[in-house]
């Protein structure tokens, strides 16, 4: 009896605990902006106050949580959260998801998409912003487009800050919203699907704005493959991501040829950037890979690696709530036609609240990214005015923002 005691304490005190997914681990304030601050900012960057109202001082932290890996393990991610500030007021919540990022490391900086989502928060929305796994103050590495560890990043942030809401006598309204450009398309759509499908009683998520982001992966999006691409270092990226999940090819060197094989790996080692990794691809994406992967490609229909690639695309079903989904024509990285073709699928299999906003004919994909998210406010900011379905916006701020469109080059 002693022994058998014995063997099971020694089983309960070397048996690794499994950390709850949404964990909060812990937090930082990074800084606290005041209105004053805030108001020389926009002047420095010559931000329209118009479009990007600045209403309440916030408070920007770095978040440490624990989410789920793709084998089911526990693994410890990071992100970011910006606070508005006013005692007593509930404040709506998004939940912003950035585009694609192979740099590891992320500095906490007024800039880029970081700075859509302070110019949101001034405004008076709480919002989470998700590193994804493998990014930021996280471990393990990124799995590019992978819809699970997409929405875990994202699912177990807005957790975590529940737990720092609580802590900051903050308060949250009822009203979430599910937002991300390029990749972060992608992943809204992957984030809103799991919350729909295996949370629903969890997250009562209000309406959603992808922008510009590649859904069908299999389809429209694929043919980047196969002619000149600003961007051929995409490829690489989902391929070894799916290996990393699907084991989808032979070994590590995902059918890639000669020197691309051997030479690829190192430029994939979060120390590089895109921009980096596209000099030494070639201008088209699938001459990288052996004639042998391209005949299978080509003539099975059940290759591991399409099978994944279907299994990730995230166009055809059916949303429970509304989507708004803004895109460029001129986009030059991710094809337009996902947006058309995702809005079109969903309303074949039933769903009844899916809008398109074309942003832009003439804007590349770096510029359409921040006029997509005005639109996305204006569509968000209707729900919380009363609107059941959303609405474009007022008509004033609509034509503001195409007067200021006319000034953008491609």
């Amino acid at each position: 009896m002693k022994h058998t005691f014995f063997l099971f304490f020694l089983l309960v005190i070397l048996t690794p605990t499994q950390a709850s997914p949404g964990k909060l681990n812990s937090y930082k304030l990074i800084h606290s902006y005041s209105i004053s601050e805030l108001d020389s900012i926009w002047k420095n960057k010559k931000i329209n106050k118009f479009m990007a109202k600045i209403s309440y001082p916030i408070d920007v932290f770095e978040v440490i949580y624990e989410t789920t890996w793709h084998d089911g393990t526990s693994v410890e991610a990071s992100g970011i959260f910006f606070l508005p500030r006013k005692k007593g007021e509930e404040f709506p919540m998004i939940c912003y998801h950035h585009g694609t990022q192979t740099i590891k490391d992320r500095k906490i900086k007024f800039e880029g998409e970081q700075a859509i989502c302070a110019a949101f928060s001034t405004s008076g929305y709480m919002v989470a912003f998700p590193d994804y796994i493998g990014i930021g103050s996280g471990k393990k590495t990124h799995l590019y487009l992978h819809v699970e560890t997409e929405a875990a990043a994202a699912i177990d942030l807005l957790r975590a800050v529940k737990e720092l809401i609580a802590k900051e006598d903050a308060k949250q309204s009822k009203y979430l919203f599910l937002a991300g450009y390029s990749q972060g398309g992608h992943a809204t759509l992957a984030t809103l699907k799991v919350m729909q499908e295996k949370y629903p009683t969890e997250f009562n998520v209000t309406a959603s704005a992808p922008m510009s982001g590649a859904y069908d992966l299999g389809g429209v999006q694929s043919e980047v493959m196969f002619k000149p691409y600003s961007h051929p270092g995409y490829l690489p990226y989902l391929m070894y991501s799916y290996q990393e999940v699907y084991k989808c090819f032979k070994d590590g060197t995902c059918s890639f040829k000669a020197p691309y094989a051997e030479m690829l790996p190192a430029y994939y080692d979060g120390k590089h950037t895109m921009s980096d990794i596209n000099k030494v691809m070639p201008e088209v994406p699938k001459d990288i890979l052996t004639d042998e992967f391209l005949l299978d490609y080509s003539n099975d229909e059940k290759l591991p690696f399409k099978l994944a690639i279907a299994e990730n695309s995230v166009h055809n079903w059916k949303p429970e709530t509304p989507v708004l989904f803004c895109y460029c024509k001129a986009d030059e990285q991710v094809n337009y036609k996902n947006a058309l073709i995702a809005s079109d699928a969903m309303k074949l299999k039933g769903a009844e609240n899916i809008k398109l906003r074309h942003t832009s004919r003439k804007m590349g994909h770096k510029s359409c990214a921040v006029f997509s998210s005005v639109y996305a406010k204006m569509y968000f900011d209707s729900f919380v005015k009363g609107s059941k379905k959303g609405r474009k916006g007022p008509l004033i701020n609509r034509m503001a923002l195409s007067l200021a469109k006319m000034k953008v080059k491609k």
